[in-house]
């Protein structure tokens, strides 16, 4: 037998080697994050459509705020009573949208019976028949559905009544939260002290109020371009003789709070109250009226106004209005961009808070020779800093 010594055993493979390179690793984990990523936002999706009857006035209350907090601090100043400051805000608030929507049906009931007869006659010219042929039609049909109609009836009027119970009922839940939320929403932060420890509070509240800056810059710039678009279009619904131009113009200062389908829907509105009312050359003229005026604003005040609160580039709004649109409706389109100005705001203050802290000077490191020109050269003195920095 030979006395050589067993030959020693191959060490086993490290734990920490993978088989994969560094990039299909990296692939791989990021795909997995976007993954979990995407099922936690389909589950808050989710609940929140579930919950939708307290969500929405929630939401629209928070918008509501943002345009009504300078207010609230100005009338506080004033009458150094912030529940009554409030209290004046929401009324405010309160009669500004009751006015609004008074104007709008107003001027689309009076406007109804010329919108009828100019579709009449463009049935007519098209060969289509009038209105009133439809509508008879439409009744012969129904009248041949028999009972089934009359229950489908019956369940439509119910739900329309449903339906307006529960806008009634989110619309005072909403006035109400607007309410607590002007008065007592300064306490936020110290609740947030109170909870959560040291270190997740300040990174927090941070990030609060970064969303908030930036809803509130979103939504004080889409107020101030509604009402100039709406002076404008009021402006030349005058000059034409448009009936209920200010209804008119009031429905265009909504509209414009939800982008590019708002401004659809009010313009397709004044463009049929005057071909109702005048004829196939004043809609024209409405139609160029509208038109020039969101040229106007795409060139000029979005530009202007929303570079000094917050800027959306224009394909996420599109996506934005797109998808609040599929999950919610017009609610759902009417708080997409809002709440997207939002992430994107707290998105930019957490690369803020979790960017890598820059490494020290190294010490024995010589310092840098000062270029020609640069202050602290020999021999010339130091200039001031710009005036934007003092």
């Amino acid at each position: 037998m030979s006395d050589a010594p067993d030959p020693a055993p191959d060490p086993a493979p490290s734990p920490s080697r993978w088989p994969l390179p560094a990039w299909a690793v990296r692939a791989t984990a990021w795909n997995l994050a976007v993954i979990v990523a995407v099922a936690v936002l389909a589950g808050l999706i989710w609940m929140l459509v579930k919950l939708s009857a307290a969500v929405i006035p929630l939401l629209m209350a928070l918008l509501a705020t943002s345009l009504l907090e300078p207010l609230t601090r100005r009338l506080t100043d004033r009458i150094h009573n912030r529940s009554a400051a409030a209290g004046l805000a929401c009324g405010v608030l309160v009669a500004v949208v009751g006015g609004t929507v008074f104007l709008v049906v107003r001027a689309v009931v009076d406007a109804s019976a010329g919108i009828g007869r100019a579709l009449d006659r463009v049935g007519q010219r098209l060969g289509v028949g009038s209105v009133d042929d439809a509508v008879s039609s439409a009744a012969e049909a129904l009248k041949s559905m028999g009972s089934k109609t009359a229950s489908a009836l019956a369940a439509g009027v119910v739900q329309g009544v449903s339906t307006a119970a529960q806008v009634l009922t989110g619309s005072v839940l909403a006035v109400a939260l607007i309410f607590f939320l002007l008065r007592d929403g300064r306490l936020f932060p110290s609740l947030v002290a109170g909870t959560l420890p040291e270190a997740p509070a300040r990174a927090a509240i941070r990030m609060a109020e970064r969303a908030w800056s930036a809803l509130s810059g979103f939504m004080r710039g889409t107020t101030i371009i509604a009402l100039i678009d709406a002076v404008l279009i009021l402006v030349g619904l005058l000059i034409l003789r448009v009936p209920g131009a200010t209804g008119l113009a009031a429905l265009v200062f909504v509209g414009a709070y939800v982008p590019y389908i708002g401004a659809f829907l009010s313009g397709t509105v004044a463009v049929f109250v005057a071909l109702g009312d005048q004829g196939v050359g004043t809609a024209i003229w409405t139609l160029g009226v509208i038109l020039g005026v969101q040229v106007i604003e795409g060139n000029f005040l979005q530009p202007i106004v929303q570079s000094r609160t917050v800027s959306l580039h224009p394909a996420v709004v599109m996506f934005a209005v797109t998808g609040g649109t599929a999950i919610g409706g017009i609610i759902g389109a009417l708080l997409a961009v809002p709440l997207t100005a939002a992430a994107f705001g707290m998105a930019a203050e957490w690369r803020v808070l979790t960017r890598p802290p820059e490494p020290p000077d190294q010490p024995g490191q010589p310092d840098q020779p000062a270029q020609p020109g640069q202050p602290g050269q020999p021999g010339q003195p130091d200039q001031d800093p710009p005036a934007v920095l003092q």
